[in-house]
């Protein structure tokens, strides 16, 4: 498919037989296609691989959809979601669409409508640069945790024991592949990653003018 290149979808479910159809069908239509069995495992390949849309069972015997979603906002809160329901899930769905969720189709899938409804989904969330989604590398992340604990480029690259210049570049990395270009959707995501509170900053932020009011 022309429009989508080299795109990548996870599909979670822990029926063999649904993933088989389903990367026959995505496949099909030129969208690369890695299933999983288990969520441990999807989640695990989350942190090293780039993935376009998590395609996801509501209801499955480890964990189920919602707490997934809660996991994949929490370790990559850019990644789109649909999920899979049962008629009697519609309800639950719901709650998933409230939480962060894509969208959710029904059983049984119907090959042209699930396939109508990825191909949806992967251009409204198509970033401009391929790039944009990859995964941060561990330094990378390190440099993000300084970044969002206020720490200056010179203070990074003394606690890493890097170049100021290395420190910049990682962070011109970061600011990329979150898709960002200012610091302050840079926390916001940050904070969606569980990596800051941002009532709590707010917190220590209104109290300052009380101090500086009383010095």
């Amino acid at each position: 498919m022309a429009d989508i290149p080299e795109r990548h979808v996870f599909f979670l479910d822990d029926e063999s037989e649904i993933c088989n159809v389903v990367k026959e069908t995505l496949e099909g239509a030129d969208i690369k296609v890695t299933c999983f069995a288990c969520p441990t495992e999807c989640l695990a390949q989350l942190r090293s691989q780039k993935c376009d849309l998590l395609i996801t069972d509501l209801r499955m015997p480890e964990k189920d959809g919602l707490e997934l979603l809660a996991d994949v906002k929490h370790l990559a809160p850019w990644v789109p979601v649909l999920m899979i329901t049962g008629y009697g899930d519609v309800p639950t769905a719901v709650k998933a669409i409230k939480g962060g969720a894509a969208d959710f189709i029904e059983k049984p899938l119907g090959k042209k409508a699930f396939l109508q409804k990825v191909r949806s989904i992967l251009q409204e969330s198509a970033p401009a640069d391929v790039s944009v989604g990859q995964p941060l590398t561990k330094t990378e992340m390190s440099v993000l945790r300084c970044i969002i604990d206020g720490k200056s480029n010179r203070d990074i690259a003394d606690l890493l024991h890097r170049s100021v210049r290395t420190v910049e570049v990682h962070r011109a990395h970061i600011m990329h592949k979150f898709g960002v270009d200012n610091i302050i959707d840079l926390i916001k995501l940050g904070a969606a990653m569980g990596l800051v509170n941002l009532e709590a900053k707010q917190e220590s932020h209104e109290m300052t003018p009380d101090t500086e009011d009383q010095l």
